[in-house]
């Protein structure tokens, strides 16, 4: 579950990794993005839509969402586990700092600076240099596949990132779906290499082992691929497949001829 398409790159690296799995995905467009409103407001929201997907009786429910994570997971855990295990989104911020810096956090503007935020970079990467970098507008661009959008604001956060950085944190899942033009645009000429981290495949991973289940990427497909947009049943948006992970998504899904 998602405010908008972000969830497409925890799904994908679930089906990367139990490509038999029967995916829901859940996500909000009626009110996207959620950090514009009051916690009290993403609670609601975050709960109507896990509700949603809830009601298909998921294994595991993966909230792929840095925002949901922040405000809403200990309210989807009350209502929810232990019948559904609830994985939340946690920056990867520990990792990049164990490469030793500097890191940049490219994040939304509600979360750059935030409590939250602040705390995770005092827990784990206290002994490195921390550039925290707001993506305004990028979420969105990304959210709607505006490629104008997208190559402006990435152009923005990389004009504020520092040209030492050894790593970035891609803070928003929303942000992973462009990682490679993110890559290209903090460090044109690829010299030296820089590391971007993101949560998906540590969320996916971490969901199977919630529900006590191995890796088996040599599993046969499934079909089972289920899109609700703000509770209504649809097919995978179009902006979905302007990405790797959301072709990947409707190929899986497709059944064979």
């Amino acid at each position: 579950m998602d405010s908008g398409i972000g969830l497409l790159a925890a799904a994908a690296a679930v089906r990367r990794l139990r490509p038999d799995a029967d995916l829901v995905l859940s996500s909000d467009p009626d009110n996207m993005p959620w950090g514009r409103g009051t916690p009290d407001d993403v609670i609601a929201h975050a709960l109507a839509v896990a509700r949603a997907a809830a009601a298909h009786g998921p294994d595991a429910l993966i909230v792929a969402c840095n925002t949901a994570s922040v405000h809403a997971l200990p309210a989807l855990r009350a209502e929810l586990e232990p019948r559904i295990p609830v994985i939340g989104t946690v920056p990867a911020i520990k990792p990049a700092a164990a490469s030793g810096g500097p890191v940049a956090i490219w994040a939304t503007p509600a979360t750059t600076g935030s409590p939250y935020q602040r705390g995770l970079i005092r827990d784990f990467a206290a002994s490195v240099p921390v550039t925290e970098v707001p993506c305004p507008g990028l979420a969105d661009a990304v959210q709607y596949a505006d490629e104008a959008a997208i190559d402006a604001a990435v152009a923005a956060a990389a004009a504020l990132t520092p040209d030492d950085v050894r790593a970035v944190v891609l803070g928003c899942t929303h942000y992973e779906l462009v990682a490679e033009r993110i890559r290209t645009a903090v460090r044109p000429g690829g010299v030296p290499p820089v590391v971007l981290h993101g949560s998906a495949g540590a969320v996916a991973a971490q969901a199977l082992r919630r529900i006590g289940a191995e890796p088996a990427p040599a599993a046969e497909p499934a079909t089972g691929l289920t899109v609700l947009l703000s509770g209504r049943e649809s097919a995978l948006p179009a902006e979905a497949l302007s990405y790797a992970e959301g072709r990947l998504l409707a190929s899986a899904a497709a059944p064979a001829r």
